[in-house]
């Protein structure tokens, strides 16, 4: 992947892994949020939903990698539905803690937790790809890049969020950048999706991909933008 994929790889990784742990323990959690963050919550449970509802219903047998896993959920989700799930995320301090949340849960002996790169050949191949909220700081050029390397070694489904291009996200960002450095989580990069789809169109390592559903999930400070590759 080029530079600026593998420095933005980096600066998340920090990020994820020391300083947002703790607020990232209690978003993912049932514990008491604040206004602002219970938005986000209730955000990325539709999101998360919405993609599962994009997925078969019946997963016996089928092989999914969980590209930016986080704490699991959505990982578990899928392996309750018969998925043998990959759960892969930069941060190992996310991923010990998917692991001890999974220890009680019915289906999660389908899932293989590990600390490493969603791009990482070595993974092998799989019949659907999720990558839910783990692209949304790449550039679209990087994002797609991205989505060629997994689609060479995906059969049925790629499904992603990215962040629309709104006026309401920009101006969100431009009060983030005001933030200390230190408190700052890195950049997420916004991509019309016009934009987006019509990069995706014009990239000959997903010649054989088509895009399917779009549909933008909106619940206070959480947008994000739900898309879905198939195999034409």
């Amino acid at each position: 992947m080029a530079a600026s994929y593998t420095e933005r790889r980096g600066q998340i990784e920090t990020y994820f892994d020391r300083t947002a742990v703790e607020a990232w323990k209690r978003l993912t959690s049932d514990a008491p949020l604040g206004r602002i963050r219970a938005t986000v919550r209730a955000g990325r449970d539709r999101m998360r939903a919405t993609l599962l509802g994009w997925l078969p219903a019946d997963l016996e047998g089928a092989r999914l990698l969980d590209a930016g896993c986080g704490t699991g959920a959505l990982a578990l989700a899928a392996a309750a539905r018969g998925a043998d799930v990959l759960a892969i995320d930069l941060s190992p301090t996310l991923v010990t803690l998917a692991g001890e949340r999974s220890a009680s849960t019915a289906g999660a002996g389908r899932v293989d937790f590990r600390v490493g790169d969603m791009l990482d050949p070595a993974l092998g191949e799989f019949d659907h790809v999720v990558a839910m909220d783990s692209l949304i700081h790449y550039c679209p050029v990087d994002v797609v890049r991205a989505l060629g390397t997994v689609a060479e070694r995906t059969r049925a489904s790629i499904l992603l969020t990215f962040a629309p291009r709104t006026p309401a996200l920009a101006t969100m960002h431009a009060v983030g950048r005001l933030l200390p450095r230190g408190n700052r989580a890195p950049a997420i990069e916004p991509v019309a999706v016009s934009t987006l789809v019509r990069q995706i169109g014009r990239d000959p390592a997903l010649g054989d991909w088509r895009v399917a559903r779009t549909e933008r999930i909106s619940s206070g400070f959480y947008t994000s933008q739900a898309l879905e590759l198939v195999r034409r």
